[in-house]
């Protein structure tokens, strides 16, 4: 799955194509006329209700669990699934919630501010309960919320973790996991004294996803509202406190400080089998005939103490109901079966982490089960519609980063990078 796409999409380019959404839009239950909650069970005598998801977003048996369910609890519904690419999604997404063109569709969940704000999504706070969402993990329905309004549902997240190479771990004499960051350091000092290590973790410069989950330990922001204004956090004693954890990391390793962990691919570099370790994402991981799956090992990236590991991005989707959809009961009704306990446990089952702590003990794979407990300190990028510009380049985090692990002053280094991201949030739409 190319999760790397999930984390920010450009939003700024739809805002302006769903402006008008919001003031032609009918009111919410327009295919019936009644509440959800309040109508219960419904025939929706032969409608169809149109679902977009992207491509290899929904696990295996999922949408046919999720199509039979739906068409058997409620008679004469007919539920059609389409599958998206995400290469141009974000204009084609503009699109059909304006035109009301679908009904249901799959978001990442860094884009949905972006589609509320410009009044592409319906707003479902008052059906959150209806849809089971009281026990929604906070972390993730997050990015759910906007001005304090429910605007979509989470479906899935999924988060970086360590992974190792067990030959060379075992070569260095390495037998356990690390359950703190002292601990690791010492392990990546051994395999930087052995032979057949070129590189003890292949970390480059730029991993600014590695730093942003640092900064949540520590109790940072990587910006946040002043007022009715945004600052950036890069200037703040916790994102000082990160930052040298970050460079610490970094400095076992040989990767350029001024590229990012997709330049070139880190999957490939991983791959040649004399690289320690590399901190990324399930997806990134090398094909079987590349370096065998039995070879790699995973753990979450540690802590300062033993109680809890480090911080991470957490990367996923959402599913919103198009405002402008002529079946917004239908479609609230989808939500609630699509993300049902047992469809959720079919996401958890293949290896994503489901929307509720209670389902994670579901989640199979060592990759995931790593993800896991890190997951539960993740967070997501601060929830505005501007955030896609930050990430625009040059990503002024990255660079950032690069002029601080290449010895520029972090006081002045920081404010010049803070005033940039406080330019970009802060900007007209």
């Amino acid at each position: 799955m190319k999760r790397q796409l999930i984390a920010a999409v450009g939003v700024a380019a739809m805002v302006v194509g769903l402006a008008a959404c919001g003031s032609d839009a009918k009111k919410e239950g327009g295919d019936s006329g009644t509440s959800t909650a309040a109508s219960g069970k419904k025939d929706y005598n032969g409608k169809t209700l149109k679902v977009w998801l992207m491509s290899g977003s929904a696990p295996k048996g999922w949408t046919d669990s999720v199509k039979t369910e739906f068409e058997t609890t409620y008679p004469g519904s007919k539920l059609e699934f389409q599958e998206q690419q995400w290469d141009g999604i974000g204009q084609k997404i503009t699109a059909a919630l304006s035109e009301g063109s679908v009904d249901v569709v799959e978001v990442g969940n860094t884009q949905t501010a972006g589609y509320a704000a410009s009044g592409g999504l319906l707003d479902i706070t008052k059906d959150k309960a209806y849809l089971g969402g009281s026990d929604w993990a906070d972390n993730q329905n997050e990015a759910a919320i906007l001005d304090g309004k429910q605007y979509a549902a989470p479906w899935w997240v999924s988060n970086r973790v360590v992974a190792y190479n067990k030959d060379l771990w075992a070569a260095a004499g390495l037998k356990d996991a690390p359950k703190t960051l002292e601990e690791f350091y010492t392990d990546l000092e051994k395999l930087k004294a052995t032979p057949g290590v070129n590189d003890a973790i292949y970390m480059p410069g730029q991993e600014w996803y590695v730093y942003f989950g640092l900064l949540h330990s520590e109790g940072g922001q990587i910006a946040k509202k002043d007022g009715d204004k945004w600052v950036g956090g890069l200037s703040s004693p916790e994102a000082k406190k990160a930052f040298e954890t970050y460079q610490k990391l970094q400095s076992f390793s040989k990767a350029p400080k001024d590229k990012d962990e997709a330049t070139p691919q880190q999957k490939d570099v991983f791959a040649k089998g004399d690289v320690g370790a590399m901190i990324g994402l399930g997806w990134e991981l090398p094909k079987e005939e590349e370096l065998s799956a039995s070879k790699i090992g995973f753990f979450p990236l540690p802590g300062k103490t033993a109680d809890k590991p480090s911080g991470v991005f957490l990367g996923g989707s959402n599913l919103a109901i198009a405002q402008n959809s002529k079946n917004t009961d239908m479609a609230k009704d989808f939500l609630k079966v699509a993300l049902n306990d047992k469809n959720e446990g079919l996401v958890a089952a293949a290896g994503n982490i489901p929307n509720k702590k209670s389902l994670s003990s579901q989640v199979t794979g060592d990759f995931a089960k790593a993800a896991v407990p890190a997951a539960e300190q993740g967070a997501i990028t601060p929830n505005t519609p501007n955030w896609a510009s930050v990430e625009d380049k040059p990503n002024p985090i990255k660079e950032f980063l690069t002029a601080a692990l290449q010895g520029g002053d972090y006081t002045a280094t920081a404010k010049k990078y803070d005033d940039e991201i406080a330019k970009r949030l802060n900007q007209k739409q």
